[in-house]
């Protein structure tokens, strides 16, 4: 397609363009796709209003920035090992780019990621149209705790967001089945996105994320800035609040029809609301990474041995805290923990879903029914339960305010809610046959 290079030049010619760009591009790589698809020289910057006009001077159609937020862009190298890269990186901001060849089902991706960012309390995500043929989602990095597990998170990059991602993934995956099904038969959306029908399909039907891809990033991986064109379509890569996005169409990210008004990856103050998200990333990759090394190991596979139902007068002070009393703060952290620990004492699914709605009710404000009933569905479709996070969890128990009420047990060793019941069991199992031996004398 001939670029209209004059319609370029007149869209960076405007300062309030300039401003975001520049805005957005602080502390990020920044490079240059020129009109014939190619990229300028790497590293690069922009900081001034000049910057920018003499690249598309040079060519630029498009603007380029990292996904990783640097202390001195122009210092990164090919080839750099991983602890240098880390020693100059600032942060990152979790971005997610769901790869769609269809307009309507790149909406429906969307939603439902955004979703499930809201049932983790995030509030500080963000949107934009890419300029191509879906769009951006984004959560900066103040979101994120300063440490995780102790280690500072502006190194955790990319191994984290790689978790949150496939976390999400997983997450999402029969929400976004059902709406993408939604739209017609399989023959439809094979139609749609132009693939055939048994490429986009598995033993149980329509497989999402063989119609959707979210990609997976590594170091230096860059995305189109806000307010860039994009270098084949000239549409602006456009944020839009996502109460727009339903009624968005690609149209109005035309040049002439654009104004400046709206924000990507907002910096404000989000008192680290992707912590929760993180959590359970961490989690779920932590359990899926041991299933992992069992396939390759060949080892024998692992069976879950059902557990005799175990009643709540046998629960830990901290169990029975948090199921009597509910919680103010923390309440999906707890949500994570109270599922598992019930699993693990054998209880059915139904058991737990009537005890968590009872559960809710204690809390203030409740969560949302929909939210508890995802969990639940995700939690039960994992046939292999996790065990709750550890006593000494700085995010979980100490937080809820229940870790005290258990220091006698801790003293005594128990390391996990789970170990109090089974040492209790195991306590009177020993004095029946203590009691037996001497009947028997």
């Amino acid at each position: 397609m001939e670029i209209d290079f004059t319609r370029v030049w007149n869209w960076y010619s405007r300062e309030s363009v300039q401003n975001a760009l520049i805005f957005s591009g602080k502390g990020r790589e920044v490079a240059s796709i020129y009109r014939d698809g190619n990229f300028g020289n790497r590293p690069n910057i922009i900081n001034y209003p000049g910057d920018i006009l003499q690249a598309v001077a040079e060519g630029t159609v498009s603007f380029h920035g990292s996904v990783e937020l640097w202390s001195n862009p122009m210092k990164l190298e090919p080839n750099m090992q991983k602890d240098e890269l880390d020693n100059l990186r600032n942060g990152w901001d979790i971005l997610i780019d769901p790869d769609v060849p269809d307009f309507e089902i790149s909406k429906i991706t969307v939603k439902n990621v955004i979703e499930a960012l809201k049932d983790h309390g995030i509030k500080s995500y963000s949107i934009k149209f890419s300029g191509g043929k879906g769009f951006h989602i984004g959560i900066p990095f103040n979101s994120i705790p300063n440490k995780i597990n102790l280690k500072p998170s502006n190194k955790m990059y990319p191994e984290l967001l790689q978790k949150i991602i496939e976390f999400l993934k997983d997450y999402i995956k029969d929400s976004l089945k059902e709406s993408i099904l939604s739209l017609g038969p399989l023959e439809v959306i094979s139609q749609k996105i132009n693939i055939p029908k048994n490429k986009i399909t598995n033993e149980k039907g329509l497989d999402p994320f063989k119609v959707v891809n979210m990609d997976i990033f590594s170091s230096r991986h860059l995305f189109r800035l806000p307010y860039s064109l994009h270098e084949k379509s000239l549409l602006v890569s456009l944020p839009l609040k996502y109460e727009k996005l339903e009624k968005f169409e690609k149209e109005m990210a035309k040049p002439e029809k654009v104004k400046v008004d709206e924000n990507f990856l907002k910096k404000e103050d989000t008192s680290h609301d992707a912590e929760a998200l993180i959590i359970q990333s961490l989690d779920w990759a932590n359990k899926n990474k041991i299933e992992i090394k069992e396939t390759i190991s060949k080892r024998p596979k692992h069976k879950n041995t059902k557990t005799k139902y175990i009643s709540e007068n046998l629960f830990p002070p901290c169990i029975k805290n948090m199921l009597n009393n509910g919680l103010s703060d923390g309440k999906k952290r707890g949500i994570f923990v109270l599922i598992n620990f019930l699993r693990n004492m054998g209880w059915t699914q139904e058991q737990i879903e009537k005890r968590i709605f009872e559960w809710n009710e204690k809390n203030i404000p409740q969560i949302r029914r929909n939210y508890l009933l995802g969990q639940l569905r995700w939690h039960f479709r994992n046939e292999k339960s996790l065990l709750p996070p550890n006593c000494l969890n700085e995010n979980y128990y100490k937080s809820f305010g229940c870790y005290e009420c258990c220091n006698n047990l801790h003293q005594s060793g128990i390391k996990n809610p789970v170990s109090y019941p089974f040492r209790i069991l195991k306590s009177k199992s020993n004095l029946k046959k203590r009691r037996k031996i001497i009947r028997n004398k």
